[in-house]
């Protein structure tokens, strides 16, 4: 072997295992029919499409082009209440989307089911799948995540989905890529990272191996927050304005002058639970003085239970709810039916199209900026007419919590923008836009072999 040769096989190399697809018949918008033709030509692809930017059609088109390729069914796993959307939206573009009921399915259709009923799954029906908020899998128990990947192992396509994950989620993608079979989650982390020993015990990125691992994930990933990210028009892909409202209870504790601040997790999550009524009720008279539509998001159960008393026509969805009372108060605030909704960002965070709803109000914060990110976009997203107000409750006994948010925020952006301006050349080159810019080898030194190495 050549020495030219051994360094082109070190190259990572994208190895399509699907089929070329028209897809022009669904009425995409231009950057998602080329990702979702990129996507069918991979076979096993991820797309981390920012929400609003048109997720759920390129994922339906996706599953209805491999039905009728394969002549077998596809099966879209979703969160609860999120199949209800997905049938919807099928209906709407003309794609038939059929509920999965356990039973014995035959010929090319689309089916939907929820995470929740996974056990029911005859996975082996099946030559597609779908994960719609993929990223939802690494809060789920390891087990579903197990049955997942292993289950679907031998599923010849395999489309992954989310808004996020977060650039420096890294576990997180790990997840997605086992998933898809690109790489194990342990070979990704024993490849691009080393694991910091001192007090964060997180791994991180090798210092000259953040371009290598972004340009590895544009071999399988697509990463878009808005169509221009990838050289687009974003014409219809603007959002409104996005207002914060900062109310910062006074809990009266002091420690002779000033409340003191909470400094790590556990103070803090003892000072949330210190000022729940505090809070509630701050909380409960802002949602009262809204007209119409108001989302409303806790943490902590007495939270939950102490707003829908207090708060007029709330209506409440929580974890030890039937699966269907949950979907059904979900859907009825999405088609305005609910005027005041009470949940969790871990139950009603993902997937959700809530654009008729522009005020929501978090009765405190956690320290998860993806949590709030999702719970935010419910409402805030393409396709969103008006400003969307957030008014946030704390304590002063919390510190800074709203700026803590902004600071993570902060980062997310300028690490989303770094990867994505890495894997832009190479993305674009998938997709058929361009082609990526290398450095074409060409040795002028002949290598001589030291007399010692003999």
């Amino acid at each position: 072997m050549s020495y030219q040769d051994f360094i082109q096989q070190k190259e990572f190399k994208s190895y399509p295992s699907g089929f070329s697809s028209d897809v022009s018949g669904y009425g995409m918008f231009e950057h998602q029919s080329d990702i979702t033709r990129w996507a069918l030509n991979r076979g096993k692809a991820a797309i981390f499409a920012d929400t609003g930017m048109g997720k759920t059609l390129m994922q339906l088109a996706w599953a209805d082009q491999v039905a009728r390729h394969t002549g077998n069914p596809v099966l879209i796993l979703a969160p609860l209440a999120v199949s209800d959307q997905t049938i919807a939206e099928g209906e709407k573009f003309g794609i038939a989307v059929e509920r999965y009921t356990g039973s014995d399915v035959f010929g090319p259709h689309v089916f939907v089911t929820n995470y929740e009923q996974l056990h029911n799954v005859q996975i082996d029906q099946f030559d597609g799948v779908v994960l719609d908020e993929s990223s939802i899998l690494k809060g789920m128990q390891g087990k579903i995540r197990k049955q997942i990947t292993e289950g679907f192992r031998g599923t010849p396509y395999r489309l992954s989905c989310t808004a996020t994950p977060s650039p420096n989620d890294f576990m997180e993608l790990g997840t997605q890529s086992e998933f898809l079979g690109i790489m194990s989650q342990t070979e990704m982390l024993a490849m691009f990272f080393i694991h910091d020993g001192g007090d964060t015990s997180k791994w991180r990125l090798k210092g000259h191996g953040k371009k290598k691992f972004f340009q590895w994930l544009a071999t399988w990933a697509v990463f878009i927050s808005k169509p221009s990210d990838l050289g687009y028009s974003d014409d219809g892909h603007e959002l409104p304005d996005l207002v914060f409202h900062e109310h910062v209870i006074e809990s009266g504790v002091t420690d002779g002058l000033f409340a003191p601040i909470a400094q790590g997790l556990l103070d803090r999550n003892r000072a949330r639970k210190d000022t729940v009524e505090a809070r509630v009720a701050e909380a409960a008279m802002i949602a009262n003085g809204i007209r119409g539509q108001c989302l409303v998001w806790c943490h902590l159960n007495n939270e939950s239970q102490q707003l829908v008393d207090m708060i007029d026509n709330a209506v409440q969805v929580t974890g030890s709810d039937e699966p269907g009372d949950k979907a059904a108060r979900m859907l009825g605030f999405a088609r305005g039916e609910v005027s005041k909704l009470v949940t969790k960002p871990k139950i009603a965070g993902f997937g959700m199209n809530w654009q008729s709803c522009n005020q929501m109000v978090f009765v405190g914060l956690s320290d998860s900026w993806e949590q709030f990110y999702q719970a935010v976009r419910r409402c805030w997203r393409y396709g969103q007419n008006k400003p969307v107000h957030v008014h946030i409750v704390s304590a002063d006994v919390e510190g800074g919590v709203l700026a803590n948010i902004k600071r993570k925020e902060s980062q997310h952006k300028q690490l989303k923008a770094e990867m994505i301006a890495i894997m832009r050349d190479c993305t674009l080159a998938d997709l058929g836009k361009a082609s990526a810019e290398k450095t074409e080898y060409k040795p002028n030194v002949n290598m001589e072999k030291p007399s010692w190495v003999a």
